[in-house]
């Protein structure tokens, strides 16, 4: 029995070291997720400044193209003053209106692109916000993990020994039931032995009575 009951502590050793690795497999295999969530991190930074660069890049160009066909529609303005002399009150207002849409046009087109340059770097730094809430959340996470396996480990080992400890206490307790029963099974065998020693005897002196009884009857007939 105290065999078994050993092995048994053991068994349950045998558990909580493996429940232990475990705890330990998940640490690693939360530890590398975060890794590559802050990996991805830094890939999708880099993206979004890519294409923060690639837009502002077109819209430079846009700008510039712009100012090109202004420019050109000024020397078309210019030359056709030079060379209409005769409408030129005309065509002068009509090259003002062109150019003042122009104007416009270029401003509002000036003005967009700032907006969707403002919104790209908002919505960019949102998104780096969240990423970086993201992060923050996932290192609660881990450390709520560690923590929670650290109690556990903590709670398996004292549940253990607080289990080793009562099995000792049951280990001891049937020892010592099994001494005392010992002690009483000799105590009664030794009582049965005087038991029967004594009716013995006292069989022994029934039958030397009647056999005395049957020599006197013998001796003296009546």
């Amino acid at each position: 029995m105290m065999t078994a009951d050993v092995s048994t502590i053991e068994d349950e050793l045998a558990l909580a070291q493996a429940d232990c690795r475990d705890m330990k497999r998940t640490v690693i295999a939360l530890r590398a997720e975060l890794e590559a969530a802050q990996a991805e991190i830094h890939a999708t930074t880099l993206r979004v400044t890519q294409a923060n660069a690639a837009e502002i890049s077109q819209l430079k160009t846009t700008v510039g193209a712009l100012r090109e066909e202004l420019e050109r529609a000024r020397i078309e303005r210019e030359r056709a003053v030079q060379q209409e002399r005769v409408a030129a009150n005309q065509e002068a207002q009509v090259l003002k209106a062109t150019a003042a849409a122009l104007r416009e046009e270029l401003e509002q087109s000036r003005a967009e692109r700032d907006h969707a340059v403002q919104q790209e770097r908002v919505a960019g730094h949102n998104e780096m916000q969240q990423l970086k809430a993201t992060a923050a959340a996932l290192r609660d996470e881990l450390e709520r993990a560690r923590a929670d396996t650290d109690n556990a480990v903590r709670s398996a080992v004292v549940s253990a020994q607080g289990e080793i400890a009562q099995l000792r206490q049951t280990v001891n307790g049937l020892r010592e039931s099994l001494e005392l029963a010992q002690i009483d099974r000799a105590n009664s065998i030794n009582r049965e032995r005087s038991l029967f020693a004594d009716e013995g005897a006292q069989l022994q002196q029934t039958v030397q009575a009647l056999r005395d009884q049957i020599e006197a009857m013998r001796g003296n007939p009546a």
